[in-house]
């Protein structure tokens, strides 16, 4: 019988002038490390993949982080996504060279959507990642899911439900949906709206934004169809280990990656 496909749990890096920092809702950060120091203690921890965003590239219209991926990659064994200031094939190919094993487009997708499919017909769907920032909006007491950009600074108008759907016909392969009405709360994932991605798209979904314990995580595995978890907070301040979540994934008969 074939293996029950097991749910992934990935730390987030979000990377700042060659610093991990954690923000509440994407603003107001504090230092959390080392980035190389960060990754190998997950690789050791038994992550099944590790996320790095430079959250301040597009913004500030910085490059791409070439040169920490490849330190990174000499620390560590699992896969690595990497994102941030990625505006051209020319960028993706400089990461991949590096050793990434995936990009993450988010600003410069939603302002040139073809970005997406030269990514992928260079290096295929599994390597071209989606990050959506999605805000909840409540205009005239109507609330609409809507994309934000440049680090969730700039609204843009597009609706969530409809961005993912195109992004997937145009070659994306994955996709990271990051709730920011919930990003550093601790309170929880948005069920509600990773469950309306994860229904609107045939490609997996990672959730991000609110993960605050264990059980956080089971519930946006177990009831909000996401196949991956991204969470920085809890794991960057040690107040849970990815080993840790993983026994309790474990324990609510969630199948999970568990090193010997």
């Amino acid at each position: 019988m074939p293996a029950l496909l097991t749910k992934r749990i990935i730390p987030c890096l979000d990377v700042d002038r060659g610093r991990v920092v954690k923000g509440v809702k994407f603003f107001d950060h504090i230092d959390a490390g080392d980035p190389v120091e960060q990754a190998a203690f997950y690789d050791a921890e038994g992550a099944d993949e590790l996320v790095f965003y430079d959250i301040s590239a597009s913004h500030e219209g910085r490059g791409i982080m070439a040169d920490l991926v490849r330190r990174v990659v000499e620390v560590v064994s699992m896969p690595l996504t990497v994102g941030g200031g990625i505006r051209t094939l020319e960028d993706a190919t400089r990461l991949i060279q590096a050793g990434a094993e995936k990009v993450s487009l988010n600003s410069a997708a939603v302002k040139r959507p073809e970005l997406i499919a030269e990514i992928s017909r260079a290096f295929g769907t599994c390597a071209t990642v989606l990050g959506v920032d999605a805000n909840r909006v409540i205009e005239a007491g109507h609330e609409r899911w809507e994309v934000f950009i440049n680090g969730g600074r700039t609204p843009t108008g597009v609706l969530v439900l409809d961005w993912v759907r195109r992004a997937v016909e145009l070659g994306a392969g994955e996709i990271v949906l990051n709730v920011m009405n919930v990003d550093g709360m601790k309170q929880g994932y948005d069920l509600e709206m990773t469950r309306a991605v994860g229904s609107s798209v045939t490609v997996p979904v990672v959730a991000s934004g609110g993960a605050g314990s264990p059980q956080d995580i089971a519930a946006v595995l177990s009831v909000g169809s996401a196949d991956a978890a991204l969470a920085a907070s809890i794991f960057h301040f040690r107040t849970h280990s990815v080993a840790e979540v993983k026994r309790h994934l474990r324990d609510c008969q969630i199948p999970v990656r568990l090193d010997a």
